[in-house]
């Protein structure tokens, strides 16, 4: 069973002024009152500005993990969406402190504060240790992301991945796939915010799709990411017709 059961957001604590500002007036979240977690593996998905990634910080903020790579590592917070946090209670059963927040887009800052931890001579090439025992920049991006998570992802707790699948192939999806699984069977919990339709199919996991209307779960095959990837496929010289006529 998932350790994290709830999140709930305390409205009362947030003043009227800033109720219309960023991130408190994004439609899914200014309806949201109470959202639960029954399944070890849950995926936040829906439009880009949708809301899924500033509550998933959130989340990270209120867990205590740093924005990128986890509680051991402490990097600025470059967004605001954290501000959420300040009217969050999380709802535990037990409470863990294993784990950590992944987003992907500051991957390549992750990167490069492991590198001058590196170049620190008290900390010295240790600082690759978790990471395969070389500097994630010497590898593609994918193969940075692929890297970071394999090995990373070795102790039972709660992994919170916004948009993992940014920079892995098809195929290293599908690895990622049998990565979470193997996790989830020893006990592990992942909130995940995701595009991919190869993710979002693992199976058992809870689907929680944002939109305008608010917060609701759905079915995989119910997804505008599943039906949308479906029909491409099935019937692309229809899509060419529609996006490239005159």
């Amino acid at each position: 069973m998932p350790f994290l059961k709830k999140v709930v957001l305390r409205w009362h604590d947030c003043p009227p002024e800033q109720q219309d500002l960023f991130p408190y007036q994004i439609p899914a979240l200014r309806n949201l009152d109470e959202l639960e977690f029954r399944h070890n593996v849950t995926f936040l998905v829906g439009e880009n500005g949708s809301g899924k990634s500033t509550l998933l910080e959130a989340i990270g903020v209120s867990c205590g993990f740093s924005i990128v790579g986890g509680k051991d590592l402490v990097i600025t917070n470059e967004k605001d969406d954290a501000s959420l946090s300040t009217i969050m209670n999380l709802q535990w059963m037990p409470r863990v402190k294993q784990g950590f927040y992944f987003r992907a887009e500051t991957f390549d800052t992750f990167a490069k504060y492991i590198d001058e931890l590196a170049d620190d001579p008290d900390v010295g090439k240790s600082a690759y240790a978790p990471y395969g025992g070389k500097s994630l920049n010497v590898r593609s991006h994918g193969q940075g992301f692929l890297e970071f998570l394999t090995n990373r992802l070795s102790t039972k707790g709660l992994y919170l991945l916004d948009e993992p699948e940014s920079a892995l192939s098809p195929q290293n999806q599908l690895v990622l796939l049998r990565m979470i699984h193997e996790m989830e069977s020893s006990g592990s919990q992942f909130v995940i915010a995701t595009h991919s339709p190869i993710l979002m199919s693992y199976p058992g996991a809870c689907i929680y799709e944002f939109s305008e209307e608010g917060i609701m779960e759905v079915a995989y095959e119910d997804t505008e990411h599943f039906q949308l990837t479906r029909d491409f496929l099935n019937y692309r010289e229809r899509y060419y017709k529609q996006l490239f006529e005159d």
